[in-house]
């Protein structure tokens, strides 16, 4: 199970930075009237995705600090 949690807590956070260069690239193609996406997702929402999903891997991330930090905390001392 943890070594599931760490792959999704770097899939969100590779994922996300993607998205965001792709939201960079389409800006640069909409500039020279192309379109990668298409209608459906403009920059401004593509760059919305990747904020959501890097605020996602954040906060997955902190949990696993918490949980840890809890665990240690537990133990007696040596």
């Amino acid at each position: 199970m943890k070594i599931l949690e760490i792959v999704v807590r770097r899939v969100f956070f590779w994922g996300s930075f993607a998205v965001l260069a792709l939201a960079a690239i389409e800006k640069a193609a909409n500039i020279l009237r192309h379109s990668l996406t298409g209608p459906n997702y403009p920059p401004l929402k593509l760059l919305q995705i990747a904020a959501v999903g890097l605020l996602f891997a954040i906060i997955m991330e902190l949990h696993a600090i918490r949980v840890l930090l809890s665990s240690k905390s537990t133990q007696p001392p040596k």
